[in-house]
C-alpha cells in the first residue's frame, strides 16, 4: 500500500461500518491474533465488526480476548453469509489468495461486491483486494497490523487487549522469537506491546503449557514415526488418521511437531505428513533451514506454498504413494540441501 492508499483507508475508517475480518482455513496463532487484534481495535471504534473464521481453530488460542464472538463460515454458514453480504469491508488476513479460505467460502467470497483489505506476509499475494498491504519479510502479520495501525496514526489506541492479540500472533508465527525473520523492529514491537499490556508470561503459558495428555502422547507417536535421509539432510514424520485417533486428537494438536525433525543436528529440511481421510488429503508441513526454499518446493510439488523457510502443501495420494513421490523427488534438490547451511 501507499501512503495515499493508507491516508484513504484511514478516512474509510473514520466513520462507523460494518466490517468482517477473516483469517485463513485452519487459523494459526498470527491469524486469530491479527484477526481478534484488528477486532478490537475497530470495535474500540466504532465500528459494527465480526471475525469469520473459514472453520474452527485450535483450543489453545480460545482464551484469546474476543475468541467468544469468532463465528465459524462452516458451523455458523447462513449467519456467517449474512455478515459477509452486508459488509463494507472484509479484511483478508494472513493470507494471500481466497484458496485459503476453503471452497464454499471461497466461492461465496468471489461473489462480494464491497471493498476488500489484504494484510499478509505469504509470498505471491492474489490481486484481489482493492488495498493490499504486504511484505514478505515481515516476521508475522499480527507485527503488520502494528505497522498499519502505525500509518493511520492509531498506535496509540493499542488496549491490553489489542496488544494480547497482536503479541500472540507475534510469538507463534516466529517460533518464541527464534526465526531468522524476527528483527530487532520485532522486539522493539513486542517490548511496546508489553508495555500497552499484553502479559507475555501468561500469554506463553496459555499457548504452550495447557498440552492435554492426548497431544504429549500424539507428540511420542510422531517422534516414533520419525525418519532420517541423512545423504539429504532431511527428516520427517507422519501420522495416520488411526494414530490420530488413537491419541484423542483434536484441533491444533499437531502445531509445532514439524519442528523437531528441523531440530536433529545437519537437517536442514523438515517435513510431517499428516493424513486427513475427511478431505481425503495428505497435510504436508514443511520446514527448513537456511537458503533451502520449501515455499518453492511446495509450490512445485504439493499445490502449496508459504515462506522460504515455512510452508504448506496436500497430496491426494495415500499416504505410502506421496512419501514415496516425496523422498523420489529429493535427489534434485540434493545439491541445494547441501549448499545450505547447518547451525
Amino acid at each position: 500500500m501507499t501512503n495515499n492508499e493508507f491516508s484513504e483507508v484511514k478516512v474509510l475508517l473514520a466513520s462507523p461500518k460494518r466490517i468482517v475480518l477473516i483469517p485463513h482455513k485452519n487459523a494459526d496463532g498470527d491469524a486469530m491474533g491479527s484477526c481478534l487484534g484488528m477486532y478490537h481495535f475497530l470495535k474500540d471504534k466504532k465500528h459494527n465488526v465480526k471475525v469469520v473464521s473459514p472453520n474452527t481453530y485450535p483450543n489453545f488460542l480460545k482464551w484469546m480476548p474476543g475468541a467468544d464472538d469468532v463465528i465459524q463460515f462452516d458451523y455458523q454458514n447462513q449467519q456467517s453469509k449474512r455478515y459477509i453480504d452486508k459488509a463494507d469491508l472484509i479484511f483478508l488476513l494472513d493470507f494471500n489468495e481466497l484458496g485459503r479460505v476453503g471452497n464454499e467460502m471461497q466461492k461465496h467470497l468471489e461473489t462480494y461486491k464491497g471493498t476488500f483489505i489484504m494484510i499478509d506476509h505469504h509470498q505471491q499475494p492474489s490481486a484481489i483486494a482493492k488495498y493490499l498491504f504486504s511484505d514478505t519479510s515481515m516476521c508475522a502479520t499480527a507485527q503488520m497490523i502494528y505497522h498499519f495501525l502505525e500509518k493511520i496514526d492509531e498506535v496509540k489506541s493499542i488496549t491490553p487487549e489489542i496488544a494480547t492479540c497482536l503479541y500472540t500472533g507475534i510469538l507463534t508465527d516466529t517460533g518464541s522469537f527464534r526465526f531468522p525473520n524476527t528483527t530487532p523492529t520485532t522486539h522493539k514491537i513486542a517490548a511496546d506491546l508489553i508495555e500497552k499490556g499484553a502479559n507475555n508470561s501468561d500469554i506463553y503459558n496459555n499457548i504452550y503449557d495447557t498440552n492435554s495428555y492426548g497431544r504429549l502422547q500424539l507428540l511420542g507417536q510422531s517422534l516414533k514415526n520419525l525418519k532420517i535421509d541423512e545423504k539429504h539432510n532431511t527428516a520427517y514424520i507422519t501420522l495416520t488418521d488411526a494414530e490420530k485417533s488413537a491419541n484423542n486428537f483434536s484441533k491444533g494438536d499437531t502445531e509445532g511437531i514439524v519442528n523437531y525433525a528441523l531440530s536433529i543436528k545437519n537437517i536442514i529440511f523438515g517435513v510431517i505428513f499428516i493424513e486427513d481421510k475427511e478431505q481425503k488429503i495428505i497435510k504436508i508441513s514443511f520446514r527448513s533451514k537456511g537458503s533451502f526454499s520449501v515455499n518453492q518446493f511446495a509450490r512445485n510439488h504439493f499445490e502449496g506454498g508459504g515462506h522460504d523457510n515455512a510452508a504448506g502443501g496436500r497430496s491426494e495420494e495415500n499416504m505410502e504413494d506421496t512419501i514415496k513421490r516425496f523422498l523420489s523427488l529429493l535427489p534434485q534438490y540434493k545439491e541445494a540441501l547441501n549448499n545450505s547451511y547447518v547451525n
